[in-house]
Formats: structure tokens, C-alpha cells, sequence
């Protein structure tokens, strides 16, 4: 999930543009507080417009009551819910009884047909591109997308590095029902995060990330700066010793990031290669109008041209 950014505010500009807006459930400290954020969101939409919320399984010492949030997803009927992390099998079984569509988030193809056979009803496709956790095989969407469409049964839809309307028809070409997009939703106005987050993503290139906690088998894909290589530096001395370094990864580093300084290089913070393509900051409408648009316009120009009686592919 989009932690200390997926809130009401931005999920339902997704929604009310066109988009499956996601809440982050675990960014809320109890599931109370879910509560109240669901509960703005619902008040944000446009009528009939539905919206979901991102209900990550984590690695933890102390995990959270994942039960309780759970039971607050399905007491305010959230309609939709991506599950992402750990073997999902016990949360799609309940989502599902109560009619819950699930949406599970995948690295690897692997996961994809397992979550398929737990009930799944869709699967995010997560390539090495993607923002936060790649997983540790570091293959991109442009082979995961195509073996998914050979493999699976179920719709699914492309995740990582994704935030052109080229880019969007690309992926339905290689089999996927859609695209799903973190890193450039930050960049845009209704992204509740300080605007220096947002000009850093706008000034930034593919080359701004990097990969931190590789050496404890949860890489993350973050914004290239003086802290992720102080992360990078301790595992290359003390690999595998999440507490050297625990300091530095904290979650609570990059909320005051996002909600406080605005200041690019203070903390860890997850974004993808998408930089590299974004170069202004528009409404989540503006956004959404302008990928269809490009997308129409390679499906119905730019392809048909390379087909038929005299095809440029031949």
C-alpha cells in the first residue's frame, strides 16, 4: 500500500476520475481510525463511483490486528480490497464470504496462480519496476505481463513503472485489463504529501532509485539519496541485521518526509522508475483524461497503421 499517502482525499480523486481509488489501511494506527477514513472517503465520492482499500500482510514482530481491520473493511462495505504480502489464503476466504472482490498484488507468477486458486478475483502484476517491494526475483512487467496471459485465468492488471497512456496500451496489448499506478498519483494535486515530494518526482529520472534491504530478503525500491545509501553501506558491513538498520528504513522517517519537511533527502521512501516519465503535476482528472487519450490514440492510429495490406511488420 501507499503508506503515509494513500488517505480519502487522493482514492476518492482516483475514484471520481474514473480510477479505483485505494485507501491504505495500515497507514491508519487502528482500525478505528480505518474506520473514519473510509468513512471520508464515502463522503468524497461522486455517487456510484466505488473505491477500495489496500489491506497489506506484513513481515512483523508485532503484527498488527489484522482481524480488526478486516472487520471494519466489511462493517463499512468497502467494496473492493487489494490484499498484498503474505499468503492471503485465510483473508480472501473472508473478504469473499462477504462479497468482497479481492484484488491480490503479485511479484511473481508463482503467487499469481496460488492466489488465483485461493479465490482471487483479479491480480495486481507487480514487476521490478514497481515502487516499495519487488520481490527478490527482479523480473520487469515487460515478461511478467506476457507469461500472465498464458497462465492465468482470472483478469489481471499491470503494476510498476506505469504512467503513460502509451505506456497503458502497451500493457493491454501484453493481456492486461489495466493499469495500476502509486508513484505518479503522488504527483498530482490532490496527493496529500508536501508539494517538495511532488517537484522532487517531477525533477528526478529512472536513474533516482535505488534498492535498500536486499540483504534481509525485503528489497524496496526507494528514492536514490544519502540515507538509502547509509542503508546500503550497513548491509554491505552487517548483511541480514534488520536492526542495523531499522533507524533508518522506519516508516515514521517518511511520514515526516511526506507530511512535514517536504524534504526529499531525509528518509527512505518508496518510489518507482516512473519518475523518469513524469514531468508535471495535474488533477488526478487531468491525469486520467490525458492517459485514455494517448491510449486511444496508439490503439486507433498507431497500431492499425502496422497491420493489413501493406504492414510495416513485415
Amino acid at each position: 500500500g501507499m503508506h503515509h499517502v494513500g488517505y480519502a482525499t487522493l482514492a476518492a480523486a482516483v475514484s471520481n476520475a474514473g480510477g479505483l481509488g485505494t485507501v491504505t489501511a495500515l497507514t491508519q494506527r487502528t482500525p478505528e481510525l480505518l474506520r473514519d477514513e473510509i468513512r471520508a472517503c464515502k463522503a468524497l465520492l461522486k455517487p456510484g463511483k466505488p473505491f477500495a482499500v489496500n489491506f497489506t500482510l506484513l513481515p512483523s514482530l508485532a503484527p498488527p490486528d489484522y482481524g480488526a481491520y478486516a472487520q471494519v473493511i466489511v462493517d463499512e462495505g468497502v467494496p473492493v480490497v487489494e490484499t498484498a504480502g503474505r499468503n492471503p489464503g485465510k483473508w480472501i476466504a473472508f473478504f469473499k464470504k462477504h462479497g468482497v472482490t479481492v484484488v491480490h498484488k503479485c511479484v511473481a507468477i508463482k503467487h499469481a496462480l496460488t492466489a488465483q486458486r485461493l479465490g482471487a478475483d483479479c491480480i495486481s502484476m507487480d514487476g521490478f519496476e514497481c515502487a516499495g517491494h519487488p520481490g527478490e526475483d527482479d523480473v520487469g512487467n515487460l515478461v511478467l505481463l506476457a507469461k500472465a496471459r498464458t497462465a492465468l485465468t482470472i483478469p489481471y492488471v499491470a503494476s510498476g513503472g506505469v504512467g503513460t497512456g502509451e505506456q497503458l496500451a502497451a500493457c493491454l496489448a501484453l493481456g492486461a485489463d489495466g493499469v495500476n499506478m502509486g508513484t505518479r498519483f503522488m504527483a498530482t494535486k490532490e496527493a496529500p504529501i508536501h508539494d517538495g515530494i511532488k517537484a522532487a518526482l517531477v525533477k528526478a529520472d529512472e536513474r533516482s532509485t535505488t534498492l535498500v534491504m536486499k540483504s534481509v530478503g525485503n528489497t524496496e525500491r526507494v528514492y536514490k539519496n544519502d540515507v538509502a545509501r547509509q542503508v546500503q553501506e550497513i548491509e554491505a558491513r552487517d548483511p541480514g541485521k534488520i536492526e542495523a538498520i531499522r533507524h533508518l528504513v522506519s516508516g515514521e522517517n517518511y511520514r515526516k518526509s511526506f507530511q512535514e519537511s517536504g524534504d526529499p533527502d531525509s528518509s527512505v521512501w518508496s518510489c518507482g522508475v516512473v519518475m523518469g516519465l513524469i514531468d508535471d503535476v495535474p488533477t488526478c482528472e487531468e491525469l486520467v483524461r490525458r492517459m485514455v487519450a494517448d491510449a486511444e490514440r496508439v490503439i486507433t492510429g498507431r497500431l492499425p497503421s502496422m497491420v493489413g495490406g501493406r504492414s510495416g511488420l513485415w
